[in-house]
């Protein structure tokens, strides 16, 4: 009996465990916004050229910003890149790996609430995220150099609604 209740408890452990690092529900909802990580609202959000102009002379800025998403880690959703003509480009990571966003969102805005800063990417880590990003394996080994990045650790992002037109 006492075996019984043994290998139950393992096995729903086990269960638990295998589901623990998985993402939350991302799928994509129409016609209102979603909510990922801590409850934000668009109040105050700036574009992301005004954001790139408070990181002037500071090493990192906590701010809103609207932007739209250029591509999402196709693997789990936990992270993207965004972009802006005037600002470039933006790599996102979420707060304590705490949440993950769709992986069908390229294209659509955002509004993060978070830390902007530069930061130095090393060859390996742009590999890996090539990787995730579904390159190809000849992309992946044209990386040769570490980068420079703008990037944002954001602790709560709103998925606005698709502008359908």
């Amino acid at each position: 009996m006492v075996k019984k209740f043994f290998i139950l408890g393992l096995f729903t452990s086990l269960l638990w465990a295998c589901g623990a690092d998985q993402p939350a529900d991302t799928t994509v909802q129409t016609g209102q916004p979603q909510s990922f990580g801590e409850a934000i609202t668009t109040d105050g959000a700036v574009t992301m050229g005004e954001m790139v102009a408070k990181l002037q002379g500071v090493d990192s800025v906590q701010v809103k910003v609207k932007g739209k998403v250029e591509s999402v880690c196709q693997v789990k959703g936990c992270w993207v890149n965004l972009h802006d003509d005037q600002a470039g480009d933006v790599f996102v990571k979420f707060k304590d790996y705490g949440f993950f966003l769709p992986k069908d969102i390229a294209g659509r805005e955002v509004v993060m609430d978070g830390y902007a800063f530069r930061e130095i990417t090393s060859v390996e880590d742009l590999k890996h995220y090539a990787e995730d990003e579904g390159k190809t394996k000849e992309e992946i080994e044209a990386i040769t150099q570490p980068k420079e990045e703008l990037k944002f650790l954001a602790s709560g992002v709103l998925l606005l609604p698709e502008n359908k037109q």
